[in-house]
Order: structure tokens, then sequence, then C-alpha cells
């Protein structure tokens, strides 16, 4: 039986696990993020040294306010969309008041100080980093004592809040990555609730299985699909809850899809590389068109799977094959890296290299460390959030789609972590020549197929315009989409939410400012869009085959069994 799916608030959805490659130390644990590099504290102290009178400006002006929330005059309020002082005894209260309006206080010096500093965009994201969790930490609404939500509870449930939240705390510290959990671990069944879209696996090599999806409609379009999905995480972002199904859309339409499911690697995978997984996606590209019968195929490509895609195209491009592809599709994809947010300017050599140490003894970076990671450059949204309602409450996480499949992670081999920060580090992908994929030289100009590309307004961990530039490297026709939300809200995003729209204009210019200015905005979701770009590009309609895996045998029914690999 399916379990309802509660749709999580949008700074839940939009935080959750961007980048699907690490580009940061995984090894760090929660008191290193407190604390910024000492190059950039260096340098965030020396500017502020360098102007006495404005700090001491700063320092007054608290002082004034906190004088002013102790004899209980301060008009300062939490933000409307600050969920952490909702509760009316924040306001109410005399004493949650004045400790809501001190820490409010302080939050907003440590804001100003860091503008005043006016650092370079690399330091200025290190100190904002630290701040947030320092600040976010130091929250009255994290403290047992002093939350009315936890009081309540404990009063409500005569104190069995308290014995559960603890509980769920030392189960929590136990278990990797030891942060809240999002999601209570029997929330969903893949196969069932998730990943239900009918298919069989119809090819299986040690990287990947390929599961073809059963055709929904009487004709279908000549051309297949084949998605590449993130190589962090399992396929069914795609395929999430019935009705919240991006696949499940697309055979709708009479598009034939077939996807990519990642085995996930161990030890014994160490050595897969860029090259293991580009060839990967050729070797899906074959056994498609061998089940459909047709010399062509068109590419959809989720995150790190886009990065992969795109030195594929350019690899086929130098190979003089790139005419096997019709069409191609970059979802929250950034191919450029500078100043590509939060991120990249965390990207230090010390983090890079316990990083990889960690990762090549281990021979696999696991995915649970990804998730910490992730978790707390969003703190507020999914820490203290959790905190909050899983210990202080003793509550469960409500059941959210997208967060069991974020907490569903997967390792990366030691080769294709590797890989991934070299390109990051070197921006590889912007020169042409400095990267290569399957020994042809990466030059992204040279893949002249039109491309559909997406991005999320919202997106904290791939902003907009890096996805944007991936348009400008790309030598082909795009068509660029500005998604409502972010990073993972602006992908599963399903038609028939009112406050869904996107944003889209005719050209590419170079400045994404001047696309912007250009864009008009249209009422909701992209899939429908995506699916009228790529039936322009997907040939003539023939008859649905009838039966799955045409010349090859079908191996298991969907969704597979590598997406059970723990």
């Amino acid at each position: 039986m399916a379990r309802p799916v509660t749709e999580p608030p949008d700074d839940a959805t939009e935080a959750v696990m961007g980048l699907d490659m690490l580009l940061v130390d995984a090894a760090r644990g929660p008191l290193r993020r407190m604390i910024p590099p000492a190059g950039t504290a260096l340098r965030f102290g020396s500017a502020l040294a360098r102007q006495p009178g404005t700090v001491a400006r700063r320092a007054g002006e608290l002082a004034r306010e906190l004088a002013a929330v102790v004899a209980g005059r301060s008009e300062l309020a939490p933000g409307r969309k600050d969920k952490r002082f909702a509760d009316p005894a924040w306001t109410g209260n005399p004493l949650l008041r004045r400790a809501m309006q001190a820490h409010l206080a302080t939050a907003r010096t440590a804001w100003e100080l860091i503008e005043d500093a006016d650092l370079d965009w690399q330091d200025d994201e290190r100190i904002r980093f630290t701040a947030t969790n320092v600040v976010d930490a130091l929250a009255p609404s994290n403290l047992p004592v002093v939350n009315p939500l936890s009081l309540k509870a404990a009063i409500d449930t005569g104190g069995r809040s308290a014995v559960t939240g603890i509980t769920r705390l030392i189960r929590d510290i136990a278990t990797p990555p030891r942060v809240p959990s999002m999601v209570e671990p029997d929330a969903f069944s893949v196969g069932e609730d998730l990943a239900a879209t009918p298919g069989a696996v119809v090819f299986r090599s040690d990287v990947f299985e390929l599961i073809q999806y059963r055709p929904t409609t009487d004709t279908v379009r000549a051309v297949p699909l084949l998605m590449v999905p993130p190589t962090i995480n399992k396929f069914y972002i795609a395929d999430l809850a019935p009705g919240r199904s991006i696949v499940e859309h697309y055979l709708n339409a009479g598009q034939q899809v077939f996807m990519m499911s990642w085995r996930n690697p161990d030890k014994r995978h160490a050595a897969w590389g860029l090259d293991t997984y580009g060839q990967a996606v050729l070797d899906a590209m074959d056994a498609v068109e061998q089940v459909t019968g047709q010399e062509r195929v068109a590419l959809q490509a989720f995150c790190s799977g886009g990065i992969i895609t795109s030195m594929v195209l350019a690899h086929l491009a130098d190979t003089g094959r790139q005419d096997r592809v019709t069409a191609a599709s970059f979802a929250v994809t950034v191919l450029d890296w500078s100043r590509a947010g939060t991120v990249s300017a965390l990207m230090d050599e010390e983090s890079v290299k316990a990083s990889t140490e960690k990762s090549r003894k281990k021979g696999y970076l696991d995915g649970s460390q990804l998730s910490a990671i992730f978790a707390w450059l969003r703190p507020n949204d999914l820490v203290w959030n959790y905190w909050v309602n899983n210990y202080l409450q003793g509550k469960p996480p409500p059941n959210f789609d997208i967060l069991y499949w974020n907490a569903d992670a997967t390792r990366m081999s030691a080769a294709l972590h590797r890989d991934f920060i070299d390109i990051a580090l070197g921006n590889s992908l912007v020169e042409p020549g400095r990267a290569t994929m399957l020994g042809s030289p990466v030059d992204l100009s040279k893949v002249t197929v039109d491309s559909y590309v997406t991005a999320g307004i919202a997106d904290h961990l791939c902003p907009w315009q890096a996805c944007y530039r991936t348009s400008q490297l790309l030598g082909g026709k795009i068509r660029f989409i500005l998604s409502t939300s972010g990073h993972i809200a602006s992908l599963v995003n399903p038609p028939g939410n009112p406050k869904s729209t996107f944003q889209v204009a005719e050209s590419t210019p170079d400045d994404p400012k001047d696309w912007m200015g250009d864009a008009e905005t249209v009422q909701g979701s992209w899939w429908p869009d995506f699916m009228t770009w790529l039936g322009e590009r997907s040939g003539e309609q023939v008859p649905a085959p009838t039966t799955l895996g045409g010349g090859l045998d079908v191996l298991a029914e969907a969704p597979g069994t590598y997406v059970y690999d723990k």
C-alpha cells in the first residue's frame, strides 16, 4: 500500500543534495564547519582591523539594540519565512521574546560585519558558511529548556516526548551521517511507493543496469530517450511517487524512456573513473539502439550525470559519431566552476587533500559523508529544523519522498571522486583540450546537438547563473529554462502545482542578466515544455512495443537489482 507523501517545505527540498560529487572536504566534522580556514579568518580579521571606526560603530549599534531588548523596547522581529520563532510564545512571553531578539540582533551584526569586510567572493562565501553554522547553532530555539514547542510536547505527553527525543538522538549520533534524520527509514518502499513505474532491466554491466519502461500509449516517438542520473544517490529522483514521477510523465506523453541505474561501488571498484562512466553511457546507448532498432537516441542527464554526458558528447564529436544523438538535456548541471557558489568556494588545498586521501584509502567516498556536508550547507533547514522536531518534540519526521531518496545515499569510487575534483579545481571543461574522455580531448564547443538546459532560480548549490554558463560552452542551439524553487524542487516539478512557473527566452546571450531581461514567465511546469521540445527532435510516431527487451533478454523487473544495493 502506497504511503502518503507530504509536500515538504520549499526550503527543505531546495537544500537537499545539490551537487552529486564531492568538491569539498567530506572528512570534516561538524565542529570544523564552525571554524573558517585559517587564511580566510586572517583576511577577515585584517579587513575589519583596517576599519576600526566601522567596527566600533557596529559594536555600539549592537550594544544599544541589546539595551533596548533588555528594556523591552526593541522592535526586532524574525523574517516572515523564519519558522524557528513561529510559535506565539516567542512574542507573547517577555523572556522568550528577549532571548529571540538578542539572537536576531547579534546575527544581524555578524552579517553587517561580513558586508563591511568586503572580501573577495571566495573568502566571503567561506566566512558566510562558517557564520551561518555558528549563528544557527546558537539560536535559542535549539534549547530544550527554552523552546516552547519542547515544553508543550513534554506537558502534552507527560514527559514521553523527552524520552523519545533522547532515543532518536542516540540512534542518529550512532549512525552516519550523524545528523537528525529527515525521514523515517521505513517511510517508503522502493519498487512500491517509489521507483514503481513498470518496466524491466534489459541490460546489465558491472557499472549499471539499463531499465526500459513500459509504454503507456499506443504509439510512441521513434527516437528513444536515455536518462543519465546522478552518480550519488539512486536514479529514482526521476521516478518518485506516482504523480510526481518524471518518467511517468514522459511515458504518458508518448516518449520511449530508458534509465541507467548506477551500481553502488565499493572498494573493489576504486579505479572506476570518468572514462569508466563515460564508456557506460556509450554501452547504454548501444543497448538502447539494439532494443529499439533505432540508430539514434536523445539524452537527458542530471547533475553530475550531466558532466559525464557532456564529455561523452565531446568524445562523439571528436570521433565523428555525434549524429548518434538527436538532442541533449542538462538538468541543474554546472560545467563552468568559476564562482559556482558555496561548494566551489569551500574547495581549498587542505580540504581537497584530506578528502581525496580518505577516499583513496577506502577505495570510495561514502554517501553518508556527503549527506552530512550538504545538511550543514543549510543547517537551519536540514539540521536544526529536524533537531527541534525529532529531539525536542520527540516527533517522527514527515514522509517526504525527496528526503527519503536523499537518505538513500550511495558511494562514489575513489577515482571518480578524484576526477571530479580535478576537473572542478582546474575548471577544465572551459578550455578545449584540458580534459579528456576516452582518449578524446574535450571541446564542448564542438557539441552541436540541440540542448535543453534547466536550472532552479533558488538553487543555493548550483546557482542558476552557473548553470546558465553551460549554454555558453555548448556549440548547438540552446533552450534555457529557469524553473521555480531550488536544486531538487526545480526538477521534481509536476504539472498541476498552481505555484509553478518557469522563465524562457528566445536566445541565450553571453550575460545571464541580459537573458533574464528578455525572458518571459510561463505558468506551470517545464515538463510539458520539454516534451514538446523533445518531440520535435524524436522522429515520427511508431507503434509502441508490446514486449520489452527487443533482441535482449529481460533480466529483472524494474526497478532492477542495483537500486537495492547498500
